[in-house]
């Protein structure tokens, strides 16, 4: 059996008294100026502990440092949960599906070998999911990759339901994603397979509801993705 337990840190000795881990949600070290909400606010509790020895260390909570694909890679909440519990750097979600897509190894196991089934039968492959290049909760070049992958493996009909995210990308930035799609449609036709988006949802109106426990927004979203009960457009 493994031994899970933490070796003693080179450096840090071990607390003679209770030790009391604060997560401080949305608290940073910024560029001190007049944009830096924390350095501006009156924290002179955080300030002292701050400045005294051998109390405070600043570490990273983004890119490669808690596990993410690259250093350009912001950290969020799902991120710092996962690395405050696993105690050391593991790879997230987006890494591992780097991995997964770049070795193949997502086409190889028995899921995808039921839906290949289905597809080299003629059957069409649907894929539903969030459409951004925000890096946290989506990455578009994974979404076209896994496109990219089906088709290379026999898939002749692609209907995708993309889900557009509001939340780690910049308003109206989704025109230039669904650009994207298409081309990648254009450059598939040419080999014979056809590719389209087939329905689309957000957050708080069709699909993704967070805030309200309003099960509309899911029940509209069933209907457009499953059963293509929504207003149509020309693409």
């Amino acid at each position: 059996m493994t031994d899970l337990r933490l070796a003693p840190h080179a450096t840090h000795k071990k607390p003679t008294g209770p030790l009391l881990l604060v997560v401080l949600d949305g608290v940073g070290l910024g560029a001190g100026d007049g944009f830096d909400a924390v350095a501006r606010a009156h924290t002179p509790h955080l300030r002292r502990l701050m400045a005294e020895p051998g109390r405070f260390m600043p570490l990273k909570a983004h890119g490669t440092a808690v596990g993410l694909p690259t250093d350009d890679d912001m950290g969020n909440s799902e991120v710092g949960h996962n690395a405050l519990g696993a105690g050391r750097v593991v790879q997230q979600g987006a890494a591992l599906v780097d991995a997964a897509l770049s070795s193949g190894q997502l086409f190889t196991g028995d899921g995808f070998a039921r839906v290949q089934q289905r597809f080299a039968a003629g059957g069409t492959l649907h894929l539903i999911g969030l459409l951004s290049d925000g890096g946290v909760h989506s990455r578009l070049d994974q979404i076209l990759a896994l496109v990219d992958g089906a088709a290379a493996r026999g898939a002749k009909r692609i209907r995708l339901h993309v889900l557009l995210d509001g939340r780690d990308v910049p308003d109206g930035s989704s025109t230039q994603y669904i650009a994207q799609v298409d081309a990648k449609a254009a450059a598939l036709a040419g080999r014979g397979v056809d590719v389209a988006i087939a329905s689309g949802g957000g957050r708080m109106f069709v699909t993704m509801d967070r805030y309200e426990s309003d099960w509309s927004i899911v029940e509209r979203g069933w209907r457009a993705h499953v059963l293509g009960d929504a207003p149509a457009f020309s693409s």
